[in-house]
């Protein structure tokens, strides 16, 4: 199957006067202008190139590689705008148009924007939207703590920087946990730091590597949620009941429970400890 808006792995078929013509395995063909064709090829070899409608709302391929795919998150400057939207470069000859429906404020020309690209039903063409909630949940989220993820930084709040992750899910990013200049738009590497109780999730730039180095935080952790978020236990309790509890020593349990309340995932009872959920 031949996939608008994506990279294909397609079979140089017949070399005609206006290109090459690529095929899937199921008999689709496609396209591949002069102007995209390499310097040397063979017939019968794979190339890949990416797939959109041109001008003429024909399936046609290129070797060029667009700034946004389907399915994703990208900024993109507004080449014109018209009656129709606003057309983003998107590094392929043929303009991505925003329609005026799906720009969440009226777009200008020069601008800068976070868009989605997907497939519009209707006419079967490659757009995108600046209205992205709606194309983001967290009602299902199949994350776990400290799991590498990737980001968008869509806007900056009061509190930190709201992300794009995985291109599913929104999180935020708290101004402590940010140690470089980040920007709208960048698409940087992030780790989940906590999976709330109404599945928002907060995220931590740090690298990943710094947690795994901390197993006893994830250890206590992960025993504080089978728990109901609350282990009577603390630094007062006795070496046996934590090595029960966790199989881990006091002093270790110790170092982990500063790890989760420096980060801010647990709070510190008077009886023991919970899981934050503010």
């Amino acid at each position: 199957m031949i996939e608008l808006g994506r990279i294909n792995n397609l079979e140089i078929l017949r070399d005609t006067s206006v290109g090459l013509f690529l095929g899937d395995e199921e008999g689709n063909d496609v396209l591949l202008p002069n102007k995209y064709v390499p310097s040397t090829y063979e017939i019968g070899e794979k190339i890949k190139v990416f797939c959109y409608l041109d001008y003429d709302e024909r399936p046609v391929a290129t070797t060029l590689e667009p700034d946004i795919m389907l399915g994703e998150f990208r900024l993109l400057q507004v080449a014109e705008v018209n009656e129709f939207g606003a057309f983003m470069e998107w590094g392929l000859e043929k303009h991505l148009l925003v329609p005026f429906r799906e720009q969440r404020v009226k777009m200008k020309e020069g601008q800068w924007y976070v868009v989605h690209c997907y497939l519009d039903e209707r006419s079967s063409r490659l757009v995108a939207s600046n209205k992205l909630d709606k194309f983001l949940s967290n009602d299902n989220i199949d994350l776990k703590v400290w799991e590498q993820v990737d980001l968008v930084v869509t806007r900056q709040t009061d509190l930190g920087w709201e992300v794009i992750v995985n291109e599913r899910h929104k999180g935020l990013v708290y101004f402590n946990e940010v140690f470089k200049p980040i920007n709208i738009g960048d698409v940087i590497p992030g780790c989940i730091k906590t999976i709330r109780k109404d599945n928002k999730l907060d995220i931590s730039l740090q690298p990943l590597g710094a947690k795994v180095l901390e197993p006893a935080a994830t250890k206590i952790y992960e025993v504080l949620k089978e728990h109901g978020g609350y282990l009577p236990l603390h630094d007062k309790s006795s070496p046996e009941e934590i090595r029960d509890t966790f199989q881990m020593s006091k002093k270790t349990f110790k170092k982990g429970v500063g790890t989760l309340y420096k980060e801010r995932k647990i709070k510190l009872e008077s009886d023991g400890i919970s899981l934050n959920e503010d």
